[in-house]
């Protein structure tokens, strides 16, 4: 029977261990037996541990998770555990900006550095890095430096693997968004990438100095197959650099799996059942196919085909995706659409944050899922472009998801919520309204909430008072909801300033910024005095409208914001700030709670 390629014969899935007979002396072969150095169990000495590294990392945060939901509620009303909170939002919260360019939080810095320290120190520390080999002795063909370091970037693959999943099991026993983890995806991608030239290299520059490294290409598929597990790699890291896959992003992703089917076969072929290898790709493709399974399960068997999404233009800047479900959402979900009548854009889903609220009008209607969208460039222009040629018009579409969300802590309230959106982010602060809008009509009406939302296009205001007009129909309402303030900014290069030392609390704050040139028709009147609307010139000076409500004595603060990375670095300074002040004692509020979605 034919055997693969590049693959030893006979096919086994765990190579042998066996040393066979040391022909130096004694001396040196215990000492190239020893425990770095021994070629036959160097899987276990540093695969092994890896495992255990990313295990243990895991293993923090469920626990943090773990205690976050079956803590009493005396316990996190109490100051120790408050303080606690803080200072670990602090880390959280707490990020560098340079030049345009923010660093992730000082917590996930921290982790990540505790990484570099493991990988370097298990790559570098160990001695010798190459064996002293002779023309008349040799300890053998692989320098030890580049045995560890393959075995490492071994052990990151199926952690690789999984942290690029929507659903897996690190989300589901964290409880971390799959969206947060893409900086670990990255992390973990380029560790493994630069522990695989640690490991190409060496061999390069020994078969060099033994003169057989054209033999050793042509003898085998070890070299050809490490080569194009190599170059795949190179690739998928490189482009996922941020720039680079935002700028070509439609591309990056058609071309993203492509390149990760290619890395994982040829690593695989590479590796050809050395020791345990193999295991790490019975255990990668078991997870990656679990998560993948899962997803395709849901919408097939869950959503099936029948879904269609209605296309409109709200503005020029601006288009709408409705879609009539009977699936099951939370504030601040997103999920992943794949348009089957947009041509090589139905080859991948793309996600979109949902900006309505899973609530039916009635028992008999269906949920609407809405999406508020800016189209910018492939799939949004296609669409946009559709929805303006055939106003109304609808496609199918299949529905993966919901994913992400806000965390638990949002569904308990807070005394006082600002929600911040802009751009396209806008929208997503309507189903957060409309949360405020349903706890108030349950009879909950101490909580003040404030939304703005601010954008540059001048139909914005427009079609964002006729989504609060829906939602007035839809439930009804008659006299203005109680604590909830609107506010519309219109953008330009003139910031709206609000002095923050003059303002004391949410309702001054309000006062400051007055109200402007609302529509004169009847029904935005209406919709203004329902929803406490207010359309401002400028930019929202968010830093003052943040800091607002921290001095108000013993009251939960709830940050909520989704916009470009400005606007999402503004609030996020706040809200450091705010972890610092509980912990001193200068900001009079209990508790601040931020939480953040950015875009470019």
């Amino acid at each position: 029977m034919p055997m693969l390629p590049w693959l030893t014969e006979p096919i086994m899935f765990h190579g042998d261990r066996d040393r066979g007979e040391c022909m130096m002396t004694e001396e040196q072969c215990a000492w190239k037996w020893r425990w770095w150095t021994d070629w036959y169990s160097a899987d276990l000495v540093f695969s092994l541990p890896t495992v255990a590294f990313f295990m243990v990392a895991i293993g923090v945060f469920i626990i943090a998770y773990v205690l976050s939901a079956i803590l009493p509620a005396s316990w996190k009303r109490s100051r120790g555990w408050r303080r606690l909170l803080s200072g670990t939002r602090f880390l959280s919260y707490t990020n560098f900006h340079v030049r345009g360019w923010s660093t992730p939080s000082i917590g996930i810095c921290l982790l990540g550095a505790v990484g570099l320290v493991y990988f370097l120190a298990m790559t570098l520390g160990p001695q010798p890095y190459y064996w002293p080999n002779t023309k008349e002795l040799s300890y053998g063909n692989s320098p030890p430096i580049a045995t560890r370091s393959g075995y490492m970037a071994l052990a990151c693959m199926p952690f690789l693997y999984v942290l690029g999943t929507k659903a897996n099991f690190i989300t589901l026993v964290t409880g971390i968004s799959h969206e947060k983890l893409n900086v670990f995806h990255n992390w973990v991608a380029w560790a493994m990438f630069v522990l695989a030239l640690v490991h190409t290299f060496p061999f390069i520059v020994y078969h060099e100095w033994k003169g057989d490294i054209v033999e050793n290409w042509e003898a085998d598929g070890m070299w050809v197959t490490g080569v194009i597990a190599l170059i795949a790699q190179a690739w998928l890291t490189f482009m996922s650099i941020r720039s680079i896959r935002e700028r070509y992003y439609e591309f990056f992703k058609s071309t993203h799996i492509f390149f990760a089917v290619v890395f994982f076969i040829f690593f695989f072929l590479h590796c050809d059942y050395i020791l345990t290898t193999w295991d790490y790709f019975v255990a990668t493709g078991v997870l990656y196919a679990l998560s993948w399974l899962y997803s395709l399960s849901r919408t097939l068997f869950q959503y099936g085909l029948r879904h269609r999404a209605s296309l409109s233009l709200d503005a020029e800047q601006n288009l709408s995706i409705t879609i009539e479900t009977d699936a099951e959402w939370k504030p601040g979900q997103h999920v992943f659409l794949r348009f089957l009548t947009c041509g090589v854009h139905a080859l991948t889903a793309h996600p979109f944050t949902i900006c309505s609220s899973p609530e039916r009008t009635s028992a008999d209607d269906k949920r609407k899922m809405i999406f508020h969208v800016k189209p910018r460039g492939g799939l949004t222009s296609r669409l946009a472009k559709l929805a303006e040629k055939q106003p109304n018009t609808s496609v199918t579409v299949l529905l993966d998801g919901p994913y992400g969300g806000l965390p638990v802590r949002w569904g308990e309230g807070f005394d006082r919520t600002l929600v911040i959106g802009g751009g396209a982010g806008a929208g997503t602060t309507l189903p957060l309204i409309e949360s405020h809008l349903q706890k108030t009509l349950e009879g909950k009406k101490d909580a003040q909430f404030t939304a703005i939302v601010a954008s540059r296009d001048p139909a914005f205001h427009s079609w964002f008072v006729r989504a609060l007009e829906d939602l007035a129909t839809r439930y009804s309402i008659s006299e203005a909801v109680t604590g909830l303030t609107v506010l519309i900014h219109q953008t330009n290069d003139t910031a709206i300033a609000v002095d923050a030392s003059s303002v004391s609390n949410t309702e001054d704050a309000e006062k400051k910024v007055h109200s402007d040139a609302m529509p004169e028709d009847g029904t935005a009147s209406s919709v203004a005095d329902l929803f406490g609307v207010h359309l401002e010139k400028g930019r929202p000076d968010l830093p003052a409208l943040a800091r607002a409500p921290l001095q108000e004595k013993g009251v939960t603060v709830g940050l909520v914001v989704c916009g470009p990375s400005s606007m999402v670095r503004d609030v996020s300074v706040v809200a450091s700030e705010a972890q610092r002040g509980i912990l001193n004692g200068s900001v009079a509020a209990t508790e601040v709670w931020f939480h953040k979605e950015s875009f470019s």
